[in-house]
């Protein structure tokens, strides 16, 4: 039963398992003798701050950690400076050795939010892979053949599409392999979009002599706040897992009814059983999906900051809504900080032109979170607004 319990746990929300009798009976093994087994998950460095996105694979990596799981977190500091074109249409830009090791010293201070300390070992790519050498180099990439790496869905598009993929590019799926060969990984952890590089993980070390074949669990992408492409800090759909609790709580409060439920299975604690129960609740009527929005919303916030913390954006959000002036519905709008007003009140329809904007704003006819403001040069910084116009046109404006 226990082991049953804890599979069902380490399966929820997954996309797919391959080999997973293996990864039961590593559980299995770690519940009879108390010896943990290895889990490994890539990230590359490629921007400084990790999202909500990348904490689909944080909370699975920290269920796993109660289940046996000793995780290795690998940051890949080398690969990228090559960049994984997993899901790319053309060819990434490499980044510099400076960028790749200031975003990877970030990394290393964000995960142990929601990762075990003792349970987790932070490990460098550039370790092994510095060292590997030339001929290191042409030996793994003689234990894979040309044919088989176009089999990969978004290379032989482009293949067949006549765009240019680079030999590094082969290279970055091989690197990654490589890491489970040296880490000896009994599971590797990805999104869906990763399933071709986490195979070729299990494919070398076949081919290198191991005694085993890694298991590959892949998860969904989720979606950013737009509700259509995945969470994306280039796409500014994002909620960052070090963003101020105020701005946390209101962005996911700015989420469809619809999307509430892929956060509640794939960030939210609670067991797939409890949040069907949620969702029928809402169908007969029972729940309203803003009460149990308001609930996902303060359990994510108290996840990556404190219930304290929590709690006060939930009241200053609370505040700014329980005013009369606001209605209950009103169109959502998000920009990147330092974005003029007088853009913002033309972008979201609540004035015809921005020579409209500067003459309601010196007239005191526009107000951000009920206080009238009269500086025609106003810049927004990071956060949630009520912003109105006149008696009766309002938005609510989400700062990246």
């Amino acid at each position: 039963m226990q082991v049953e319990q804890a599979m069902s746990a380490i399966c929820k929300g997954m996309g797919e398992c391959i080999g997973l009798e293996f990864l039961q009976s590593r559980v299995a093994h770690f519940y009879q003798t108390g010896q943990r087994f290895i889990v490994k998950a890539g990230f590359d460095p490629t921007a400084p701050d990790l999202h909500l996105g990348h904490a689909v694979l944080l909370e699975k990596l920290a269920t796993l950690q109660k289940h046996g799981a000793l995780v290795k977190f690998l940051i890949g500091d080398f690969t990228a400076r090559i960049g994984d074109p997993s899901g790319k249409s053309q060819t990434r830009k490499p980044l510099s050795e400076a960028e790749v090791q200031e975003n990877a010293r970030t990394y290393a201070k964000q995960v142990f939010k929601a990762l075990n300390p003792t349970l987790t070992e932070v490990c460098f790519n550039s370790t092994w892979l510095d060292t590997l050498g030339t001929s290191g180099m042409l030996a793994l990439a003689s234990k894979f053949s040309v044919a088989r790496m176009l089999e990969r869905d978004d290379f032989e598009k482009r293949y067949c599409n006549h765009q240019p993929i680079s030999i590094v590019e082969f290279l970055y799926p091989l690197l990654q392999g490589y890491d489970s060969v040296v880490l000896e990984c009994d599971l590797e952890l990805g999104g869906n979009d990763q399933k071709f590089n986490l195979m070729m993980g299990r494919f070398l070390q076949r081919a290198y002599g191991l005694k085993k074949e890694q298991s590959v669990l892949t998860m969904p992408l989720l979606e950013g706040l737009d509700g259509v492409h995945k969470m994306s800090k280039s796409l500014g759909n994002y909620i960052g897992i070090t963003e101020e609790p105020a701005s946390m709580y209101a962005k996911i409060l700015s989420i469809s009814d619809t999307l509430m439920w892929r956060y509640y299975e794939l960030l939210s604690a609670k067991s797939s059983d409890q949040i069907a129960q949620l969702q029928q609740s809402v169908q007969e009527g029972r729940a309203h999906p803003k009460a149990l929005k308001e609930e996902l919303a303060l359990e994510i916030t108290t996840r990556w900051h404190s219930t304290k913390q929590a709690q006060e954006a939930k009241a200053e959000f609370d505040q700014i809504f329980s005013q009369k002036q606001a209605p209950t519905e009103m169109p959502e709008w998000h920009f990147e900080s330092g974005i003029w007003i007088g853009s913002v009140l033309k972008d979201c329809q609540l004035c015809p032109s921005s020579s409209q904007a500067r003459r309601d704003i010196l007239g005191g006819g526009v107000r951000l979170n009920h206080e009238v403001i009269k500086d025609e040069k106003y810049q927004f910084s990071k956060g949630s607004y009520i912003v109105q116009v006149g008696k009766r046109k309002f938005a609510l404006v989400h700062i990246h």
